[in-house]
């Protein structure tokens, strides 16, 4: 309308005439006269306030990424402008995020990614050629054979073959469906997703979600976000962490009181606590759910990152199937996995599964059409997971690079970064022979005094940072 009236002082605005017979310029004109002459509005109060919101969202917390962690950005950011503090940067160990440590990535897996990525580098002689068949399988299963394409919301169904062939292999030949199998957004989106389904009623008859305590914030966030009723249930500090059914007994009745407990949540290996359950314990769990008719979460993300020689992982469905048709046709039982832990750490790609049985059919319409609000996971994090459940094996060209990736021995590992970080060579134990369940490394006392006392020094620094890490 300026514009307009801008032509007309210009002599420039042809003279047509509008709707009622004046012409247009003189509505121009009219319009703008109004607009001068209209006094100024006052602000309208905001729609959204922290009264107006939403509550259950106002009551979510998230601790690893809390204020402690806006903090640290606001330290970083003093740092940089050169403000003093008594140390010259800030260590994030907030959140398991393997890269941001300094974690390289696994060359096969993003190798493959590239390819997918950008699929002119599949006629690049410098990709093996086992990274270019797992690429043009899952590109042949995108629409337009691209990365940048919608999956079905259930995820690509090659993926969710590849996903099904791996719980089969990891479980000794206990079947899985590809059909059970949907691919998320990391496991926090498939946690979130079927605690979606779980939660109804209200007042006594409300979901009450038993969680682990301690627990990974996750749930009390999405518990929160949901107005579900959280039911916590205590790990045996004094006991390695274990996990004690007569506690779960309690936590079940005491909340009985106030709310209809319906979800039991498992964290294995746990986190933030690290304790890996017994096959018995698993079976105690798995009894207890079926007695008290509880639907079971099963979160392994850490399932690869079993490090003692007394603990072994034993998923839940494994366990479940194997005590027999009465336990197995009829406990309910989601189970997660992630591309961001193990020995891929890959976080950023949000890759990840769950596996769902024993759902009763009419529901499992409503998952997948709860799922397909979000259209699909991205399918660059499902390439990813793929990757994950399909790596190389022997015979094929990236298998011998892969191995050394993901099977180094700790003292292996403890020599490796030793070299990257500090220069320092030194030899691992294994080499010379030790004790089954003890690591070492060999070095020489050949360096001069002076040079002797600084390689002591950078090894005591580095051992120090490494326990922090890794202990």
């Amino acid at each position: 309308m300026q514009r307009a009236a801008a032509l007309v002082r210009r002599g420039c605005c042809p003279r047509t005439l509008g709707p009622w017979g004046r012409s247009q310029s003189s509505a121009a004109a009219e319009a703008s006269a109004v607009l001068k002459v209209r006094p100024e509005r006052s602000r309208r109060e905001r729609i959204l306030t922290l009264e107006s919101m939403n509550p259950q969202v106002k009551a979510v917390e998230y601790a690893v990424r809390g204020p402690i962690v806006l903090k640290a950005g606001e330290i970083e950011l003093e740092l940089q402008r050169g403000i003093k503090k008594p140390f010259t940067e800030v260590i994030r160990a907030n959140i398991g995020d393997a890269q941001a440590m300094g974690q390289q990535p696994i060359t096969f897996l993003r190798q493959v990614m590239a390819l997918c990525t950008y699929p002119n580098l599949l006629d690049s002689p410098s990709f093996p050629e086992d990274a270019k068949k797992r690429a043009r399988r899952i590109l042949q299963a995108c629409g337009g054979n691209s990365l940048g394409s919608y999956s079905a919301s259930q995820g690509v169904n090659c993926i969710r073959e590849d996903v099904a062939a791996y719980i089969t292999r990891r479980d000794g030949g206990v079947p899985a469906d590809p059909d059970n199998i949907y691919l998320t957004t990391g496991a926090s989106d498939g946690i979130s997703t079927i605690l979606k389904i779980l939660v109804s009623g209200g007042g006594k008859s409300r979901t009450g979600v038993m969680i682990p305590i301690p627990q990974y914030p996750l749930y009390s966030a999405v518990i929160s976000e949901l107005d579900a009723i959280q039911v916590n249930y205590y790990l045996d500090e004094d006991n390695c962490w274990a996990l004690n059914v007569n506690e779960l007994r309690r936590a079940v009745q005491q909340a009985k009181e106030h709310c209809n407990p319906k979800v039991l949540c498992i964290i294995n290996p746990g986190n933030p606590t690290g304790q890996v359950q017994s096959r018995k314990c698993i079976e105690d769990v798995i009894h207890f759910a079926w007695e008290e008719k509880l639907f079971l979460l099963a979160d392994e993300v850490y399932q690869d990152n079993v490090y003692s020689s007394d603990c072994k992982f034993h998923s839940f469905k494994k366990v479940l199937y194997e005590m027999g048709p009465e336990y197995s046709s009829n406990v309910e039982l989601a189970s997660f996995h992630s591309t961001s832990k193990g020995y891929m750490g890959e976080c950023g790609y949000r890759g990840g599964y769950m596996e769902v049985i024993n759902l009763h059919p009419e529901i499992k319409g409503q998952l997948v059409k709860l799922l397909s609000v979000r259209l699909c996971p991205p399918v660059s994090g499902q390439a990813a997971m793929d990757i994950v459940v399909n790596p190389p094996v022997p015979g094929e060209e990236s298998f011998e690079q892969f191995s050394r990736a993901h099977k180094m021995a700790p003292d292996m590992f403890y020599c490796m970064k030793l070299l990257e970080e500090t220069g320092i060579c030194v030899v691992p134990g294994s080499g010379f022979g030790q004790r089954e369940g003890t690591y070492h490394f060999r070095m020489t006392i050949l360096p001069p005094v002076e040079k002797l006392k600084t390689v002591l020094q950078k090894v005591k620094d580095f051992h120090i940072k490494f326990l922090e890490e890794y202990a």
